[in-house]
């Protein structure tokens, strides 16, 4: 996934991102609770968005998150991301520079979320 991003930021002319541990940590949690608990949202049940759960978790610079479920792969998943103007927008800010990446397997998925920084 961090090459594929960092491909399509490269063709538009931003840096490259850097793995990000802390993102990923609550990147793969948000991916496991949505599987877990059959919702598919950025906010949880109880309204947490990305940010609060990412300050719940003590990373403060997470700065947009993209999610999606179903898709078997991660090109499949990228090539969906791209074709979404909000979610390219968020892959092509040259101003982020960190990601994590969550991935959750499971029926009706996987489930998949980015949070950069």
């Amino acid at each position: 996934m961090l090459a594929l991003v960092n491909q399509e930021r490269a063709a538009a002319g931003c840096g490259p991102v850097a793995a990000d541990a802390a993102l990923a940590a609550v990147a793969r949690a948000h991916s496991a609770d949505m599987r877990d608990r059959g919702y598919f949202s950025h906010d949880t049940p109880e309204g947490l968005d990305p940010f609060d759960r990412a300050r719940a978790a003590g990373v403060t610079y997470a700065r947009a998150e993209n999610i999606a479920a179903g898709q078997r792969d991660a090109a499949a998943v990228m090539a969906s991301w791209m074709d979404s103007p909000g979610h390219r927008t968020n892959i092509l800010n040259c101003s982020l520079t960190k990601l994590g990446v969550g991935v959750a397997e499971g029926s009706g998925g996987p489930w998949w979320t980015q949070l950069f920084g």
